[in-house]
């Protein structure tokens, strides 16, 4: 992973078809997607429950660039070594999963993956400043984990303009989760953010069989989103 604040669109594959999830990977990346983001939930920490190690390993294979893992678990340390072997290029937690998040980024990336520290839209900055030598990655939600589909909290924008300020000229990539749309980009865009995750929004209209609204979905997105980043 070379890095760069070029705009990159991260689908998550919690909108995908969950019987043809290898095969929904491909699509995605054929169709111009640059990270395939995966939800990882446990029902305790956020209220929904969906993947594991072994799915991450199972579509390892199907996926040629960066496998970007969301781990909404806790406890979460116990876990981290099993995703980083199934395949995870990057592995995000949240502060609230566990009692020493400056270890458990350490343990990331003693793994072999780059860690990411991700901000749920209650979760302040004050404590991610003395993280940020730390990590690959900072992820804000824009909704509260657990579901796709939810709408944009716009709040998390002026969350996103701070967080851009204090990472200065730090190789740290900021990413936005949820409610993501052409309408939403341009705003995380001009504010600093650089990868966008996008369910509902990049899978609506298309299928295995018929992926070309996948690229349309992302090239809308994109070129929203550059646009604002370059005015910005």
């Amino acid at each position: 992973m070379t890095f760069d604040r070029s705009i990159k669109i991260a689908p998550s594959i919690l909108s995908a078809d969950f019987a043809a999830f290898g095969a929904e990977c491909e699509a995605i990346e054929a169709q111009g997607a640059d990270w395939v983001h995966v939800d990882v939930m446990d029902g305790h920490f956020v209220p929904n429950i969906t993947f594991g190690p072994a799915m991450c390993a199972a579509i390892r294979p199907h996926i040629k660039g960066v496998m970007d893992v969301h781990l909404m678990i806790s406890p979460v340390d116990a876990y981290i070594e099993a995703f980083a072997k199934a395949g995870a290029d990057i592995i995000s937690v949240h502060p609230e999963a566990g009692p020493h998040t400056h270890r458990t980024l350490q343990a990331i990336r003693a793994a072999g993956a780059r860690p990411g520290l991700a901000i749920n839209p209650g979760t302040g900055l004050a404590d991610v400043e003395y993280m940020l030598d730390l990590v690959d990655l900072v992820c804000v939600m824009t909704v509260n984990p657990g579901f796709g589909g939810q709408k944009f909290i716009h709040s998390q924008v002026a969350k996103v303009a701070a967080l851009r300020k204090m990472i200065g000229d730090r190789p740290v990539h900021i990413e936005i989760d949820g409610g993501v749309t052409p309408e939403t980009a341009p705003m995380v865009a001009a504010a600093g953010a650089d990868v966008l995750v996008a369910g509902s929004a990049v899978f609506k209209g298309g299928s295995v069989a018929d992926p070309a609204p996948y690229g349309a979905n992302i090239r809308a997105i994109r070129t929203a989103a550059h646009r604002a980043q370059v005015a910005a």
